[in-house]
């Protein structure tokens, strides 16, 4: 434990309240950031701003925004709370993910999808404007290798329940969405002093498994980082020095390394947007 001194940048960080997101904003708070800590409701967060409080002798700075990706009105609400503060935005942190649950979000996307992309694909836009008038300024979205195993994007089917054995495929193509966002986001902010990351954090521990059918939760598990250990791709990418030219790329274990033919097919990426801008058009 040791007192902190605040270095002036600010953080936002989706589902901070446990697993990577936790670790990731607790490590950025004791660095001296203004954390706000985003997920559903503040009995959810108390845990984690106790902690930083703990760690840090009260000489932290985390606040609470409550977000509830799978519904955009509450993205949106989110944004607005944060804008209000009108402070400047560093670090832009879209963490928070499910997989293995099925249906529809409150907003009728494919229920990982919605979460993984589309609440983030609505919070981010809102918030770019901030993030180019803070820059230089950062956003670090939290992919997956998972990627990997999705070919396409079939966007019919993102406006489905999910039909694959635990979601997974959807899961796959949720990731490869992230990756896909990161690439034309880095490429629509070029010059703006914002670059754009995405990571693989490794399969970390975290509630984002908690609706798998136990017997894959069971296979899992033989695997399973810890949420420190996951935390550390995150942090390298908001944290270390970069080369602008390294903005849009993909990071494992802290370092660059090619992401799928399909992850880098611009079109696609640019299609993907096309589609992500007309679904939430109506709350820009």
């Amino acid at each position: 434990m040791s007192q902190v001194k605040l270095n002036g940048k600010v953080a936002l960080i989706t589902g901070a309240n446990s697993g990577i997101g936790r670790e990731t904003a607790k490590q950025l708070a004791l660095q001296g950031y203004h954390v706000f800590i985003t997920c559903r409701n503040f009995a959810k967060a108390k845990p984690v701003l106790d902690e930083i409080d703990q760690l840090s002798y009260q000489t932290a700075k985390a606040e609470f925004i409550a977000l509830e990706l799978s519904d955009l009105n509450s993205v949106k609400a989110s944004a607005e709370n944060f804008l209000s503060r009108n402070l400047d935005l560093h670090l832009l942190i879209a963490n928070a993910g499910v997989a293995g649950q099925k249906g529809l979000t409150q907003s009728g996307f494919e229920y990982t999808f919605g979460v993984c992309h589309i609440g983030h694909f609505l919070l981010v836009k809102l918030l770019t404007e901030k993030l180019i008038q803070s820059a230089p300024a950062r956003v670090v979205v939290v992919a997956s290798k998972a990627h990997r195993h999705a070919k396409n994007i079939n966007f019919e089917k993102l406006l489905q329940p999910a039909n694959s054995l635990g979601a997974m495929q959807e899961y796959c193509t949720a990731k490869l969405a992230n990756v896909l966002f990161v690439k034309e986001l880095s490429r629509r902010l070029y010059s703006t002093g914002v670059t754009v990351y995405a990571v693989h954090p490794g399969i970390v521990a975290t509630d984002i498994w908690r609706s798998l059918p136990k017997p894959l939760h069971k296979v899992m598990n033989r695997f399973l980082l810890t949420p420190e250990q996951g935390a550390a791709t995150s942090l390298h990418c908001a944290t270390k020095a970069q080369l602008a030219g390294e903005s849009g790329l993909y990071y494992e274990q802290s370092k660059v390394v090619q992401s799928s033919a399909v992850a880098q097919d611009m079109q696609l990426a640019e299609q993907l947007w096309e589609h992500s801008e007309h679904w939430v058009k109506s709350y820009v």
